[in-house]
Parts: C-alpha cells; sequence; structure tokens
C-alpha cells in the first residue's frame, strides 16, 4: 500500500471511528499540529485523542470529498469536513447546526506510519456557520 492509499484509510478509519486502525497508521512519536487552533500532539495516544476531541463536538464528523496528492514521503489531502455541532465547541455550547468547511491535511511519513502532520483550516467559516459567531461586515 502506497502512501496515499495509506492517507485515505486514516480518513476511512476516522469516519468509521476506527481508533484502532488509526493508531495502527501512526507512529508512537507522531507529532501532529492543529494550525488554527495552535495545538500540538506528540504521541500515537495523543493524536487518536485529538481525533476523538471532534468526534465529541461533531458526533457525525467525516471526511468528505477528499483529493489527494502524492508526494512521495508526503501526502496533502484536500477535503471537506462535515458535520453536526451537537457538543460543545471549544468554548461554545453545541448548536446543532449542519457544517461543512474545508480543510488541507500534510502528512509526513516513514516506514508506512505517520509520523507528523499539519492541518490547516478556516475557523471562522466553522463558527459563522454553527452560529457561536457573526460574519464579518461586508464592505
Amino acid at each position: 500500500m502506497g502512501n496515499v492509499e495509506r492517507h485515505r484509510t486514516a480518513h476511512q478509519a476516522f469516519n468509521h471511528r476506527e481508533w484502532e486502525k488509526v493508531a495502527g497508521l501512526t507512529a508512537e512519536g507522531c507529532t501532529y499540529t492543529d494550525q488554527p487552533r495552535g495545538v500540538t500532539v506528540k504521541s500515537r495516544q495523543e493524536f487518536v485523542g485529538w481525533l476523538k476531541e471532534w468526534e465529541q463536538s461533531f458526533s457525525d464528523a467525516a471526511v468528505t470529498d477528499p483529493t489527494y496528492y502524492d508526494a512521495g514521503d508526503t501526502t496533502i489531502a484536500v477535503f471537506t469536513g462535515a458535520g453536526t455541532n451537537d457538543g460543545a465547541l471549544g468554548p461554545f455550547p453545541a448548536s446543532n447546526q449542519r457544517i461543512t468547511w474545508p480543510l488541507c491535511e500534510i502528512l509526513h511519513w516513514e516506514g508506512g506510519e505517520i509520523v507528523s502532520g499539519e492541518l490547516f483550516y478556516d475557523q471562522m467559516t466553522m463558527l459563522v456557520q454553527a452560529g457561536h459567531i457573526q460574519p464579518p461586515p461586508q464592505q
């Protein structure tokens, strides 16, 4: 299996809440940064825990419409996140709004395992769609 297939498998495992499968694709000393939140996890266990936090905020959270790019030991996924905000989202209570937002994920692989990664997305898009903040005024 190539790295793009591994990346796709990790996303499918997230969608099906197969945490052991995700863990099996992740190196013990993996580091992963959620750039918008400024959060970096530093182990396989912390990475899986971070994924579970998404499920707590969006019980039906899913990776949808992914496109994967192969750069050897690095893969890039551009996808849409989708889910219903039925759990707390940071300091905000559940709004029960269904939202979708674009994401870009970069994973680095060694020996078939994720050794590091980064996730980029627009928090404002999420918070506006969920009804937690007002959109910026139009000029």
